[in-house]
């Protein structure tokens, strides 16, 4: 048995000093936090580049590409003869994206009253409306803002070398860019604008007719067709948008493009007008005025046999490059205060008594009933009385009826009643006298439909009237009276209640020169493609045969002619081409000259040549006296011009004959 001592073993983790599992303690929770750390990370890591990845790519890409609408460059115009009326300029821009602002308050609107200053300085140089202040331009990003990534055009039609200068800075200006866009260019401004019309921005009341167009793509940015040929072709003429992907920097600039769909052009139009015809029109109508001191007037053109409208002229009128560059406030409320009111096309809008034009209409209706023939006559003593239906008997109260000329025509027929226009005549043709009944107002009214008076003739131009033919009831709702003999007698010459449309007494005169035939008035021959194929044809359209024979139409012509041999329209008696035509002189009210007389407008219509009409026309002078002394001469040198016959010397276009 070892009886030997040892010395005992000490144990190590419970005899360790005070303090050293607390140590331990400390680095095991170290190092389960720092795993635990590792662990979030990776698991933030995982989140991001797994899960959600997707989605910040997403975000990623909405910063840096864009989806940008390409618009299509709008279709071009041209006269007949193929001369360009209407094309498409490039034009700059200065337009914002909102989402290229910055954030900060007070950091946008120092940016923004720097481009104020700078299109300020522009304003002063140009006289352009451009937004003065910060505040002005937060007001129009207010209004025209549709998303953030969308450009809001601040101005438009800026000078090149506003646009270059902004371009430079774009450094410090974030945002805001340079786009390039067509311009609308009118070559003619004045000239032509009727008849085209102008493009503009889509108005208020027509936002939801164009945002809510099945298979279109119309934004709140567009420019659309407002008036004349650009509204009623707005379809045809504007295209498809295209498309492209492109890639922006911070500032809103495109870098790259990263894919491009390409718009369709829209097509083109071939109007019936010929400009040559236009401008001699025009020339001649405002020179007969100026003569005279009027301040408005019309000329109408038309192919007889067709229905073209050849020229379409209306005085005042107003430039539509005013429209399409942005018209200014003070350019718009002069052209909207002027009295005469430019911004309206008279040719299709304006409503005037016909006067003595008229005749030719119930001389056609009284023929084809047979309440006349060629044979019968009526002596004209310069005024008829028309007994009181109520005191027969009693001269005291007969109404006096007067021709335009005091002493007569004597014996009248048809034809010389037509040629002298005689009034006496037509008094009793439309209403009857004494045991002659006439044609009475039914009929009157029936063939004055007939030949397109008291409708629209359906040109494709925005805002044509119907003008005014009244019946009985008519004058019953308005007046409170009833209609008597007096009122057709005022009816048969063309004045009382009656209003036409200048064009629309063309149209009546064109179905008398072709033998009966009224057309729907064309404005637009064809439509053809960016390449010049014809896309669609437009036919001529009959609205309707009048319902009056070969025989009676041609002996209504053959009055009109003796009207430019014989009678009142003797100034457009051309050697060279036989005219036929009608005067007339319609009162209108007004202030009474020293005769006490009213104003009178001064209207000629026309056809020529005599025997196979190729061009029918119209002349109104709005106050100009007398349609033999003004609107006949005028009809003469468009003729001239027309049929290249050089003027006489020494004529004038506005002479002293006598006559209606």
């Amino acid at each position: 048995m070892d009886t030997r001592s040892y010395p005992l073993q000490r144990d190590t983790a419970t005899d360790s000093p005070p303090g050293a599992w607390r140590s331990s303690l400390r680095i095991l929770f170290l190092e389960i936090l720092v795993t635990a750390t590792f662990a979030l990370l990776v698991w933030q890591l995982w989140r991001l580049q797994i899960v959600h990845s997707a989605g910040y790519q997403l975000q990623a890409d909405a910063n840096r590409f864009r989806l940008v609408a390409v618009d299509a460059p709008r279709g071009v115009i041209y006269d007949r003869t193929g001369r360009i009326l209407v094309r498409n300029v490039p034009s700059y821009a200065i337009s914002i994206i909102p989402s290229g602002l910055p954030e900060d308050a007070a950091a946008r609107r120092q940016e923004l009253n720097e481009l104020a200053a700078l299109l300020t300085t522009y304003r002063a140089g140009t006289g352009s409306s451009a937004p003065a202040n910060s505040e002005e331009i937060e007001a129009i990003l207010k209004r025209d803002t549709v998303s953030a990534y969308t450009p809001v055009a601040i101005l438009t039609d800026v000078d090149k070398q506003l646009a270059f200068l902004l371009e430079e800075q774009h450094a410090k200006l974030p945002g805001v860019v340079i786009e390039v866009t067509p311009l609308r260019q009118y070559l003619y401004g004045t000239l032509t604008s009727h008849a085209l019309g102008y493009v503009g921005p889509i108005a208020a009341e027509k936002v939801d007719y164009y945002l809510n167009q099945a298979g279109e793509d119309y934004t709140l940015r567009d420019r659309v067709g407002v008036m004349g040929v650009e509204a009623t072709f707005e379809r045809e003429l504007r295209g498809t948008k295209g498309r492209k992907h492109v890639e922006v920097d911070a500032f809103e600039r495109e870098i790259a493009t990263l894919a491009y769909d390409p718009p369709a052009p829209g097509n083109s139009l071939e109007l019936t007008l010929d400009l040559d015809l236009q401008r001699a029109a025009e020339d001649a109508l405002r020179e007969g005025m100026r003569r005279v001191g009027s301040t408005a007037g019309v000329v109408v053109a038309m192919d007889p046999q067709s229905g073209e409208i050849l020229a379409m002229v209306s005085v005042p009128s107003y430039d539509n490059n005013l429209f399409a560059r942005g018209i200014s406030y003070a350019d718009y409320a002069a052209l909207s205060a002027d009295p005469e009111r430019p911004l309206v096309n008279h040719a299709i809008s304006g409503q005037y008594p016909p006067g003595s034009t008229f005749k030719v209409f119930p001389a056609a209706a009284a023929l084809e009933e047979k309440v006349i023939d060629r044979n019968w006559s009526v002596r004209c003593t310069g005024e008829i009385l028309l007994p009181n239906r109520y005191f027969p008997d009693d001269p005291t109260k007969a109404q006096h009826f007067k021709c335009w000329t005091p002493w007569g025509h004597g014996n009248q027929s048809v034809v010389s009643a037509l040629a002298n226009s005689c009034d006496i005549f037509f008094y009793q043709v439309s209403g009857g006298f004494e045991s002659f009944g006439g044609l009475g107002l039914d009929k009157f009214n029936q063939y004055a439909h007939a030949f397109g008076f008291g409708e629209p003739t359906g040109i494709a131009l925005q805002g044509e009237s119907p003008g005014l033919i009244p019946d009985d009831r008519w004058k019953r709702v308005n007046y409170g009276e009833p209609w008597v003999t007096g009122d057709t007698y005022n009816a048969g010459i063309g004045q009382g209640f009656d209003l036409v449309t200048p064009l629309q007494l063309l149209n009546g005169t064109a179905a008398v020169a072709n033998g009966g035939t009224l057309y729907r008035p064309k404005i637009v021959r064809r439509v053809v493609d960016s390449t010049g194929k014809e896309v669609v044809p437009f036919q001529s359209e009959v609205i309707r045969q009048v319902p009056v024979s070969d025989t009676n139409l041609a002996l209504v012509r053959l009055g009109m002619r003796a009207a430019v041999t014989e009678g009142t329209a003797h100034r457009v008696n051309l050697a060279e081409v036989a005219v036929a035509g009608k005067t007339g002189t319609a009162e209108y009210p007004g202030p009474l000259d020293a005769a006490g007389n009213l104003p009178t407008h001064a209207w000629f219509t026309a056809f020529a040549p005599y025997e196979n009409p190729e061009i029918a026309l119209v002349v109104f002078v709005s106050g100009g006296h007398e349609g033999a002394k003004v609107a006949v001469p005028i009809a003469a040198q468009i003729l001239r011009s027309y049929f290249g016959i050089p003027t006489p010397p020494g004529e004038d276009i506005v002479a002293p004959p006598p006559g209606d």
